[in-house]
């Protein structure tokens, strides 16, 4: 008996692969219909979807790598501040404050910020020909850092304030962990709102193939219930939706890259002008840089791998709710 149904079983898979076969020859309609109005639609749902998960991740790539660039610029200079001191002349206490960091290990050198350098500085609050002299403004001094073997902070502080009235030293830890922390935070939210596109997307590619089960469902229970297997009907979904899939994503993420291609083009465009100083400052040049647009084409594959694999699924649990009906009724 076991081997009656064995060689049933072997000609009933061999009767659906040359049906198969004289169906893809004779061209005839295939379960899921192509190029129809829901197809349509899912393809530009998951171009939107596949857009806005290339955005976030371009612009969460963007801010790590303008945090890391602050944080490696501030991690390499710190900062003497001397107030003026009634008394005191200020440019021999700037030297003598240069003089004493220069003493210390870690430290490569030190510059003064000179009067035009403060007033240029200034300009933006207090415009144009200011008279440092005249205004109680402190003076800085720039100490160069070996990021490799960095000075005793804590000692060279209590020395500048010790020797040079009105002084005082900031290493700029304070900024940098807060950069730290910032970066941090924009890639957890960037990832978080990565995954829940990528979850919408899931979830309409569910609803899109249940749907299309839907619109064929004589077809399909004629096909399950005469001994099609529940991979071969999963097949046939699987592959249009992974096409309708790629399609949508192609898209999007192209729309994406156009979009970072022209921002960066703009950016290199307009650097002399105040804004693109201020977004370069924050952003630098706009470009996602190779890592970015690895990023979008992983994205395109991830999202096309997932909507098949979605559908399969979704498919051969709608075909098991379909035998536990047909079980029921009997």
């Amino acid at each position: 008996m076991n081997e009656i149904m064995q060689r049933l079983d072997i000609a009933r898979e061999a009767l659906f692969e040359l049906a198969d076969r004289w169906r893809k020859r004779q061209g005839q309609t295939p379960i899921v219909p192509q190029g129809n109005v829901a197809g349509t639609a899912l393809i530009i749902v998951i171009a939107i979807m596949t857009f806005l998960a290339c955005l976030t991740l371009g612009g969460v790539s963007l801010v790590r790598d303008s945090a890391a660039t602050w944080q490696s610029q501030i991690s390499k200079e710190a900062t003497i501040q001397i107030r003026p001191v009634e008394g005191q002349d200020m440019e021999a206490l700037l030297a003598q404050a240069s003089k004493i960091a220069q003493g210390f290990a870690g430290v490569t050198s030190t510059r003064i910020i000179d009067r035009a350098a403060t007033a240029r500085l200034l300009e933006p609050w207090l415009g144009t020909g200011l008279d440092i002299d005249e205004l109680p403004v402190p003076r800085l001094v720039v100490v160069s850092i070996d990021e490799a073997a960095p000075p005793d902070f804590e000692t060279l502080r209590a020395e500048l304030v010790r020797s040079v009235p009105g002084a005082s030293f900031d290493d700029h830890r304070t900024w940098v962990d807060r950069l730290v922390s910032m970066a941090r935070t924009t890639v957890l939210i960037g990832m978080s709102v990565l995954v829940l596109v990528i979850a919408a997307t899931v979830l309409t590619v569910i609803f899109a193939t249940r749907g299309a089960m839907a619109g064929n469902d004589h077809i399909i229970e004629v096909l399950h219930f005469i001994g099609a297997e529940a991979k071969f009907v999963a097949r046939e979904f699987e592959r249009h939706f992974f096409r309708t899939a790629l399609k949508g994503a192609l898209c999007g993420g192209g729309a994406a890259v156009l979009v970072f291609l022209l921002v960066s083009w703009w950016s290199s465009r307009n650097l002399a002008t105040p804004e693109a100083d201020q977004a370069a400052a924050l952003f630098g040049n706009f470009a996602i840089g190779r890592d970015g647009y690895f990023g979008v084409a992983i994205i395109i594959l991830l999202v096309s791998v997932l909507t098949m694999l979605t559908t399969r699924l979704t498919v051969i649990t709608q075909l098991k709710e379909m035998d536990n009906r047909g079980s029921e009724s009997i």
